[in-house]
């Protein structure tokens, strides 16, 4: 088992359905550009109001952020076998279907966070001071009591990362169901940085339905993947991005 300690502040956040950030199946379809873009989301549907009338919305650009003295929390992931690829029709993502006490958490507290899911985007959707990465992963985690919190890290040009090239070697071209990749384990402490330092705030699920009370820990060093990685996902999906939303008079916090 892996263990990467860090600090942050963690911010009370609504239950949200396991569906919407483990398995996510949509009803009515939406897309990231045209007829059914970002712009439009929260006219598709009823249940994607929040889209458009929801006031805690991501991504965000970060910037301003208040340093302040925040509470620890740690990562303890392990391997597991890549059971649950797949490619569903925006991007690439890993499930997690762990036993009941399994799996790999987040730690807060005395609370355990549970890895639901992991999935790409190109380029990153959180920006820096108006700086965009050319990819981000996202890490999304729920508690027993439905709360979610969701890790960015941000993925730069340079050394190719193993863990990810495990996921491409069996990446799904096309749309599809789960895919069990025999005899590959997955360890997703591949995809976390050493260094501690973060951003935290309060925002949304980054596709419909939008749901808000998510906490988004966005960690500030990158991982390096290679050029070769980024493009291979990119001519999957050039452009799988939400647009940057309005901050709405909340406050980015940071670690010290």
């Amino acid at each position: 088992m892996t263990r990467h300690s860090f600090a942050i502040a963690f911010l009370c956040c609504m239950a949200i359905p396991v569906a919407e950030t483990a398995k996510a199946q949509w009803k009515t379809p939406w897309s990231y550009e045209g007829a059914r873009g970002p712009d439009r989301w929260g006219n598709l549907d009823p249940d994607y109001a929040a889209c458009k009338a929801g006031k805690e919305q991501s991504p965000i650009d970060i910037r301003d952020a208040v340093k302040a003295d925040l509470p620890p929390i740690r990562f303890e992931y392990q391997s597991s076998p890549l059971k649950y690829l797949i490619n569903n029709g925006y991007t690439v993502r890993v499930n997690c279907h762990d036993a009941p006490g399994s799996g790999s958490f987040l730690i807060v507290g005395d609370t355990r966070y549970h890895l639901t899911q992991f999935h790409f985007h190109h380029p990153g959707e959180e920006t820096i001071d108006g700086k965009t990465y050319p990819m981000e992963v996202h890490l999304m985690h729920q508690s027993s009591d439905g709360k979610i919190a969701g890790v960015v890290v941000f993925l730069e040009a340079g050394d190719a990362n193993a863990t990810v090239q495990q996921i491409w070697d069996h990446m799904p071209m096309t749309k599809g169901g789960e895919e069990e990749i025999p005899g590959v384990e997955v360890n997703p402490a591949g995809l976390l940085p050493g260094n501690p330092g973060y951003y935290v705030y309060r925002g949304s699920i980054t596709a419909p339905p939008c749901t808000e009370g998510v906490t988004w820990i966005v960690l500030k060093t990158p991982v390096t993947v290679s050029a070769g990685q980024i493009e291979a996902f990119a001519k999957l999906y050039p452009h799988d991005v939400r647009p940057i939303q309005p901050l709405n008079g909340r406050t980015v916090k940071q670690s010290r």
